[in-house]
């Protein structure tokens, strides 16, 4: 089981934004799509996940193309987490989250109850009753956070890994926030679900990404391992300024965590 591109174009309006772009992210494991900004990775990532018309080329999750897949099919399958999600009116915490609850079958205890140990899996325990616009910019993004996680609870339904699509789920997080968000995500892989993350942050890249699609220019320029990828040279091209993996530098301050424990 896993998730697979092949060939992927996208064209918006006269700008060519994907070109023949390849990707094969297996389960239990994170993928990540890295790259300098405007390198076509939001795009890809929202290809992936069905929400971008139209994209040539084939995409299969779970060995199911997903062109033609009803919508509400396609989100028993896969939950998606955005750069960014604008709300306008004053929901609470709980009902942002709760609508990730719409493929959930239960009764309104057990899903108060899931909303609760979401919210407590992204670190706001007791948060349900906050508006939404009264969180820092990082809670809310942990409120997202937790609104798609409840969409696939369960990494694995019916001997079928399920998908979390994220979008830069770290932008706004401080360092604590940070690792604890990608180790939520790297144990949703772990118990048999599929995770693929654009990132920016390429130490947390390499501390958890167990897969690396590297792009420029709406094109993949490598992909593998992380160790494969994640390469002085390819790095600098990529990113056109000189990037040395596994060197400290000589001057000033260089703050990096040691593990990925809290």
């Amino acid at each position: 089981m896993s998730l697979i591109a092949r060939d992927i174009h996208l064209r918006l309006g006269r700008t060519d934004i994907l070109h023949g772009v390849d990707l094969t992210a297996p389960v239990g494991r994170v993928t990540a799509i890295i790259g300098p900004n405007g390198s076509g990775k939001t795009s890809l990532l929202r290809a992936l996940a069905g929400e971008i018309v139209p994209v040539s080329g084939r995409i299969a999750l779970n060995g199911l193309p997903i062109v033609g897949m009803r919508p509400e099919v396609l989100a028993g399958h896969r939950a998606v987490l955005p750069q960014q999600s604008a709300i306008s009116f004053p929901f609470t915490a709980a009902e942002i989250v709760r609508i990730g609850l719409t493929s959930v079958a239960g009764d309104q205890i057990r899903q108060g109850a899931l909303i609760g140990e979401a919210l407590a899996a992204v670190g706001l325990p007791g948060h349900a009753g906050r508006l939404y616009q009264e969180l820092s910019g990082g809670e809310q993004q942990r409120v997202q956070l937790a609104r798609a996680l409840v969409q696939v609870w369960q990494p694995v339904v019916d001997g079928a890994p399920r998908w979390l699509l994220l979008d830069e789920p770290v932008s706004s997080l401080d360092i604590a926030h940070q690792i604890a968000v990608m180790r939520l995500a790297a144990d949703y892989a772990r118990r048999g679900g599929g995770v693929v993350a654009v990132m920016h942050d390429l130490n947390l890249t390499g501390m958890f990404a167990d897969h690396v699609l590297l792009m420029r220019g709406g094109r993949a320029m490598a992909e593998g391992a992380p160790a494969e990828v994640l390469d002085s040279a390819l790095l600098s091209d990529a990113y056109g300024c000189r990037l040395r993996v596994g060197e400290v530098p000589r001057a000033g301050v260089w703050l990096l965590p040691h593990s990925a424990t809290l």
